[in-house]
């Protein structure tokens, strides 16, 4: 912890050197560097206005409840993949086919086909999120150990017992790191399906500040998004750690 802390610090240092050595030396206009300070004043203005939490809140439901969508079918057809191979047969030539087709190539067809609303962004988020987590899922689960498998199957446990005692339990680090990459990936997209047909975000708020040249409110929503995302890979690992050490007492 002291170490991630002094890591965040030394670029919070480095940052600062940066941007307020080109202020006093001017080796590129200064506005297009905003010092720490700058950054902080646009985040103090936004949250007193309530433009921020406003902006913030609205971006977290849609990403939440596209991340839920994705994140449900990409564990009940992951697990299902990996333990029926038919199935993961069937599946794999569809989702190798469709998983390189970059998501931004579909977002005006989500915008024709759910209209400008919460439905396109969320669909979207969905869409793009479901794809890395069903494969990260469906490979850990794939991973666990056959000889544990066997061992428990012989001490007299059925189906069900395998897969609650043995299967998930051992595949439960991977599917966390494909949620968590699932997440990081739907605070990516939201960014971009906000830039169009949005009119609240931090996505929006990030346009906003483009089209006014407000530099440090593009920081500002890039800071607030880098710590959205960190929050929630550490509450994902509390939840791994926590399962874990179930499992294990």
């Amino acid at each position: 912890m002291k170490i991630r802390t002094l890591a965040l610090l030394a670029v919070l240092v480095a940052w600062a050197v940066l941007a307020y050595g080109n202020r006093a030396l001017e080796i590129t206009n200064p506005v297009l560097v905003p010092t720490p300070g700058d950054v902080a004043a646009v985040t103090v203005a936004a949250i007193r206005d309530g433009s921020l939490i406003r902006n913030l809140s609205t971006s977290l439901v849609r990403v939440v409840q596209g991340f839920a969508i994705a994140a449900g079918a990409a564990l009940a057809l992951g697990v299902l993949a990996a333990l029926c191979a038919p199935l993961r047969a069937m599946i794999e030539p569809v989702i190798e086919f469709v998983r390189p087709i970059p998501p931004l190539a579909f977002l005006p067809m989500f915008l024709l086909w759910f209209g400008l609303g919460e439905g396109s962004k969320v669909a979207f988020i969905a869409y793009t999120t479901f794809f890395p987590m069903f494969i990260g899922v469906a490979a850990a689960v794939l991973r666990v150990d056959v000889m544990l498998l066997r061992a428990a199957a012989s001490l007299g446990a059925t189906r069900g017992d395998l897969l609650r005692r043995v299967v998930l339990p051992g595949a439960l680090p991977g599917i966390i790191v494909a949620l968590r990459l699932g997440f990081g990936l739907a605070l990516f997209v939201i960014v971009g399906a906000e830039f169009i047909g949005a009119d609240a975000g931090l996505g929006n708020l990030i346009m906003e500040a483009r089209t006014y040249f407000n530099p440090p409110q593009i920081v500002m929503g890039a800071l607030v998004l880098g710590l959205v995302g960190t929050v929630v890979n550490a509450l994902l690992l509390g939840v791994e750690r926590r399962f874990i050490h179930a499992h294990n007492s």
